[in-house]
Parts: structure tokens; C-alpha cells; sequence
């Protein structure tokens, strides 16, 4: 581990570790999803990142269009092999349009360096594309106007392991109401899909309670373990 990783672990507050190379790292095969719902995707929506992004842009399928100042589509390597899904823009994001930014997307940034990863090299999306009003939780109204989008982002990226950061992306991926406690620690599917999906706090969650920093960190070794044996 370098002194740059060092560096990140220290922000987070975690204690280092030392892991073991598999074998076999470097020879993960490729994953195929399936099960992308296409017809639950507007038929206009051509397959590809800008006609998809322009759609989302002037998208008016629920009631957040009145109330956004702009959507937050999505941001990082369309070639990613790792796919970050947070639950809705706050007040910064829906000012900049890009997921993850402030004090939250600085933790975000450092648990990802800690793994290895930069930034720019994950894919970082939300469940919602614009703002909930006082940064509620969405409705389920509002996640179902959302999911055909982020699903054909995945179909786009064709990821092979999924991140969720938070109790509200984690249910709304895997269509439960666990709480967060019995989400965390095990590893999923998306549904549909073989794609291997673990679910952690939401950076904005850390800050506020700085002790589960410890947890957080054993579901990102837990993620990087999975996706080392793909």
C-alpha cells in the first residue's frame, strides 16, 4: 500500500490492513447482464450515453422537474468496471449536476482511493435523478419514474459489481425494506442480473456518526474481495 492510500485510510479514520493478491486477480472474466428491461424504457430513448443523457435532461416524468434547478444524470468512466449508486441529489448537487460533491463526495472519493480506485475511474449514479424537496426520501412513484433510466445506464456499462451507499439505494436495488443492518455484510444480486451488488453507509451517514467508519470499511474489503474473484 503506498503513502497515497495511507493518506486516505487516515481521513477516514480506519486503521490499515493488509490484504493478499488472489491469484487470479487479474484474470476476471467478463460479466453479462441480463434481464435489462427494455420495454420498460420510453421507446424515443436511443441506445446510447447523449441521446439518454438529453433525455434524462428534459425528463417531466414525475413532479421533481418543477422544483429541480437541473438533473444530475451521472458522472465518470462509461467503461467502468464498478458502479456506485447513491439515493437522490442534495442541495450542491442539484446546483453543480453532478453526484457526490461537498463533504460527501470527498468520503466517497477517499473510501474509493482507499480501494485502489480513483474517482474517475468508477461510474457514480443516483436512484433519483433530480433533488426530493429538504432532501426527503423519494417516493416510490418517483424511484419508479427513475429506474428505467439508471437500468439502461447499466445495460450501457455493463458493470460487474454494484456499490450502494445508504439504507434508500440498497432497498430500492434490491426491492426490499430491510433495514440497512441486514442489507449490509452479505452480497447480493441486482435483480435480474448476476451482477454481485453490497451495499454500505452513505458518506453523509459517516460524517454523522464517524464510529461506523470501522463497518463501512469492512463492506468496501468485502466488495473488492467479490470483485477480485470474479
Amino acid at each position: 500500500m503506498d503513502s497515497r492510500h495511507r493518506r486516505y485510510l487516515e481521513v477516514m479514520g480506519i486503521q490499515l490492513w493488509r490484504q493478499r493478491q488472489p491469484a487470479n486477480a487479474e484474470r476476471a472474466p467478463t460479466m453479462e447482464v441480463g434481464g435489462m428491461p427494455g420495454e420498460s424504457m420510453p421507446a424515443e430513448i436511443a441506445p446510447g450515453w447523449e441521446e439518454l443523457a438529453a433525455r434524462v435532461a428534459g425528463c417531466t416524468a414525475c413532479s421533481l422537474h418543477c422544483s429541480r434547478t437541473q438533473t444530475v444524470f451521472g458522472v465518470g468512466d462509461r467503461e467502468a468496471k464498478w458502479l456506485i449508486v447513491g439515493e437522490a441529489p442534495g442541495a450542491d448537487e442539484d446546483r453543480q449536476g453532478e453526484p457526490f460533491v461537498g463533504r460527501a463526495g470527498q468520503l466517497l472519493n477517499a473510501m474509493l482511493e482507499a480501494l485502489g480506485l480513483q474517482r474517475g475511474q468508477v461510474y457514480i449514479a443516483n436512484i433519483l435523478k433530480c433533488r426530493p424537496p429538504k432532501n426527503r426520501d423519494p417516493l416510490p412513484e418517483e424511484v419508479a419514474s427513475c429506474e428505467p433510466y439508471l437500468r439502461h445506464q447499466m445495460a450501457l456499462l455493463q458493470p460487474r459489481i454494484i456499490l450502494a451507499v445508504g439504507r434508500v439505494a440498497g432497498q430500492n436495488l434490491l426491492k426490499t425494506s430491510a433495514p440497512l443492518g441486514r442489507l449490509r455484510g452479505i452480497v447480493h444480486q441486482y435483480p435480474d442480473t448476476t451482477i454481485p451488488l453490497v451495499v454500505t453507509y452513505h458518506p453523509a451517514y459517516l460524517l454523522r456518526s464517524p464510529r461506523e467508519k470501522r463497518r463501512a470499511w469492512q463492506d468496501l474489503r468485502l466488495a473488492l474481495k467479490v470483485y477480485r474473484e470474479l
